[in-house]
């Protein structure tokens, strides 16, 4: 029955966002120093550290294994960022190369997604564009032995302790998406659309930004939060600003009818939920009454991201896969575009909207360090 609803979302699309207020360039990612770091080594096979041969800072130096010493050659920032640096410079996979085997070492700071790393709290350390982990060459102890990337195995020699967390993830809240690098998506962001809330959500929808490895994992996230930026012109927005169609969203031929109201069930959220039929939906599924309650989605952060991710992960929309599976089976960000609103925007019905969700995405993936993937538009 909500899938045969759709169509009624051309009431809403008049809302909010206004042309002057969306970004349309790529963010500058060539940084000259990490936003935040904890610095120290970083320690794995054998009790051995990261570090730069011969201490050198000369581009190209190698980044092997070696007797843990305290020297500046294996004194790493871990940055909020995402790179490693040593000696003024950043830990780089050699050729931006993604194939196994592809060596490590040090060079100039470029913000090239080669020197984009993320630890995670099974002490991985992952660069996300080769979706591969930072690796012991061989199995080998031995001191000089060169560091590479290779397919995440979970064996020993993939296995580190940063010094963010002492070998924990340097983000807490195990989201793939850092609360600093949230910010800097969001930097005029409402203060209701917490890090906190969002992060609070995500245990509803546990597949949600953890499937199909680290790159995967990242482009679902940079989708999800572009089209919720879009949706809310930049999560400032909590409710619809058109309140003239308020009343239009009681559809009364539900048995349910509209128990908080004729005009009561308004777009809310980052994905501005809205009728009345997807509010008992929604709070069927999370276990809430939101068609009894519908203000709780407005009042309460983690409620709001929660509606958010129910839609993201369980309702296909206009088009004929959750954004969720598009993005999982790689089926591409248009996909994401065409079940949250492709009935009135895809197959050319609005360009301009679907040409600023994409510039969204790719803002956020280069945010995050990650290429975009293929299908863009829809």
């Amino acid at each position: 029955m909500i899938m045969q609803k759709w169509w009624r979302r051309a009431l809403r699309k008049v809302r909010y966002v206004a042309a002057g207020s969306l970004v349309v360039g790529l963010l500058s990612v060539l940084p000259v120093s990490p936003a935040s770091a904890a610095t120290g080594q970083i320690s794995g096979l054998a009790g051995k550290c990261v570090d730069v041969a011969a201490a050198s800072s000369a581009n190209g130096t190698p980044v092997q294994l070696y007797d843990c010493n305290g020297t500046n050659a294996q004194q790493w920032n871990v940055g909020s960022d995402g790179t490693i640096r040593a000696l003024g410079k950043c830990l780089d996979v050699a050729d931006n190369s993604t194939a196994n085997g592809a060596q490590l070492h040090l060079w100039d700071c470029t913000g090239g997604a080669n020197q984009r790393w993320t630890v995670t709290a099974a002490r991985d350390i992952v660069n996300p564009q080769a979706d591969k982990c930072l690796d012991v060459t061989g199995n080998n102890s031995a001191n000089g032995t060169r560091l590479q990337i290779w397919t995440c195995t979970g064996a020993a020699n993939q296995k580190w302790n940063a010094p963010a967390t002492g070998g924990g993830n340097p983000n807490p809240s195990g989201f793939v998406v850092s609360e600093a690098q949230f910010n800097q998506m969001f930097p005029g962001r409402n203060s209701f659309y917490s890090y906190s809330g969002l992060t609070a959500a995500l245990s509803s929808y546990p597949a949600f930004a953890t499937t199909g490895g680290a790159t995967i994992s990242r482009q679902e996230a940079a989708a999800f939060l572009a089209n919720v930026s879009h949706e809310t012109g930049g999560l400032v927005h909590i409710v619809e600003q058109n309140t003239a169609n308020y009343p239009h969203y009681c559809d009364w031929g539900q048995p349910y009818g509209c128990p908080a109201g004729q005009a009561a069930y308004y777009g809310r959220g980052p994905i501005q939920l809205s009728w009345n039929f997807n509010y008992k939906a929604a709070g069927d599924a999370l276990g809430i009454d939101l068609l009894g309650n519908p203000w709780l989605v407005q009042n309460d952060s983690a409620i709001a991201w929660r509606t958010a991710l129910w839609y993201w992960n369980t309702q296909n929309g206009p088009g004929t896969m959750t954004p969720h599976n598009a993005m999982v089976n790689q089926r591409g960000f248009g996909e994401t575009i065409r079940s949250i609103n492709g009935s009135l925007e895809c197959n050319g019905g609005n360009p301009t909207q679907v040409q600023s969700r994409v510039t969204t995405y790719q803002r956020f993936t280069s945010i995050l360090g990650v290429p975009t993937g293929a299908n863009l538009y829809c």
